[in-house]
């Protein structure tokens, strides 16, 4: 599998999800990892909250495979911290970040956490206190790097006020229907147009390459915020027809396609798998091996639905 620039170093174009491992038993995650690892995928995506309580699915990953700490050594950890659910809010404070994050140590039954992210923005975020926990988190050796998710440019910039560790990530939703991030500026000035109005604080995918900030692309094959798939879908007709064709043209199967056209983006995202299913995890990384050709990538943009002016 094809690698993208991550921070200093290099990880690969396609991660796997652990969001909705919580009904797994300990066989199926054996072979939901097994089959990612035999993919070419070797960092793997948590968060606290996943799994209906806090750490549950942390928990099971871990519980379930009980790595030697030579395998563990062989992976990227990711985590996230800083929603409440139990709470309705969001919590960016120092006594927070660093009460989650050992709670996912203890979960994933590590010393240390990969790639920490912070989930989604605070308001009330004070970046003083951020930074000096990402600082105690380091100078500890139980976080290796740090990132953030679903943040703006703006908030990015916030942030680094205090903090002095790179952000090295930024966990974004987009698939080819779902995808105002790109969409957006290339309708822009397009007065009365929908696709026109600016969401994300202004340009986080050019944002992101200026500074060497990894997208990664959750929900790659959502067709909206939490609808269900496009993939074979009836609403989406003409652009499955356009997958269809591409994926027998390239000898994949249509999830495929779905992920080289996030893969093609010349910012070198990752795409976040959220399938448990390893036939899925499969077929789904063989796209980040397929180049599609400028012609396809926008025939697959226009029959999603987006305005090119």
């Amino acid at each position: 599998m094809k690698t993208v620039p991550f921070g200093s170093a290099a990880a690969p174009a396609v991660i796997a999800g652990m969001m909705r491992i919580d009904d797994k038993d300990d066989a199926q995650i054996r072979a939901l990892y097994d089959t990612a690892r035999a993919s070419g995928i070797d960092f793997f995506d948590h968060a606290d909250i996943y799994g209906g309580r806090m750490h549950f699915c942390e928990e099971r990953f871990a519980g379930a495979l009980q790595l030697s700490r030579a395998e563990r050594e062989e992976i990227v950890l990711q985590t996230k911290c800083g929603i409440v659910p139990d709470r309705g809010m969001f919590d960016f404070s120092y006594e927070h970040i660093i009460g989650q994050v050992e709670g996912s140590l203890r979960a994933l039954q590590t010393e240390y956490i990969d790639v920490l992210l912070l989930h989604r923005p605070d308001a009330l975020v004070e970046p003083d206190e951020v930074a000096r926990a990402f600082d105690e988190l380091e100078s500890a050796g139980k976080v290796r790097a740090f990132g953030v998710s679903n943040h703006t440019p703006r908030q990015i910039d916030l942030l680094r006020t205090a903090v002095r560790q790179p952000l090295v990530a930024n966990q974004l939703q987009l698939s080819i229907t779902h995808a105002p991030i790109i969409a957006q500026p290339i309708a822009a000035n397009m007065a009365g147009e929908e696709q026109s109005v600016v969401r994300d604080g202004g340009g986080i995918v050019d944002y992101c390459r200026i500074n060497g900030i990894t997208i990664q692309a959750w929900s790659p094959f959502q067709g909206g915020f939490f609808t269900g798939v496009f993939l074979g879908n009836p609403e989406y007709a003409d652009l499955n027809a356009v997958i269809d064709r591409l994926a027998a043209s390239y000898g994949v199967a249509p999830i495929a396609i779905a992920t080289a056209w996030i893969t093609r983006h010349p910012a070198k995202m990752q795409v976040v798998l959220g399938t448990t299913t390893p036939e899925r995890v499969r077929d789904a990384a063989a796209g980040a091996d397929v180049e599609l050709a400028r012609a396809e990538w926008y025939e697959l943009f226009r029959a999603a639905g987006h305005l090119l002016p």
